[in-house]
């Protein structure tokens, strides 16, 4: 669900918190060791995200928060915040060439460089959590 997050909207913040669920409390951030990207460049995107990034000149950009029951990609148009959120039943990464990860989700897609290494251990620590999140299949007899 691709949102406008810039407003202090009671009634989208409540939606929001239902899907992905309520941002972590100040320890589990800490046990954690931080729940936010790094400044992530984006080299491709779906189509109404690609029509949202032409309005500006500036640099295309984004980050990715972990929640509890998914993740929230922010990034910027104009003076506005959008935020792509995705839950961990909905969301696939794609490692694609060299330093290039795609998060997915639905008809949404969002290409980005993954050039460093906190990039990367970033990536990494995503798919962790979402495999700790996401449970198992049915019970084999």
């Amino acid at each position: 669900m691709l949102v406008n997050v810039s407003y202090n909207n009671p009634e989208l913040r409540h939606k929001i918190d239902d899907v992905v669920g309520k941002p972590f409390t100040l320890k589990e951030r800490w046990e954690l060791k931080g729940i936010g990207s790094p400044k992530l460049f984006i080299k491709g995107c779906s189509i109404e995200i690609h029509n949202l990034l032409i309005l500006d000149n500036n640099r295309n950009s984004c980050n990715i928060e972990l929640r509890p029951k998914g993740i929230i990609v922010r990034f910027r148009s104009l003076l506005e915040t959008y935020g792509l959120i995705i839950p961990y039943y909905k969301l696939t990464l794609y490692k694609g060439d060299l330093g290039v990860y795609t998060v997915h989700a639905d008809h949404h897609f969002i290409r980005v460089q993954a050039d460093t290494k906190a990039i990367q251990k970033f990536f990494v620590r995503l798919l962790g959590y979402k495999a700790d999140q996401t449970p198992e299949g049915p019970p084999n007899f």
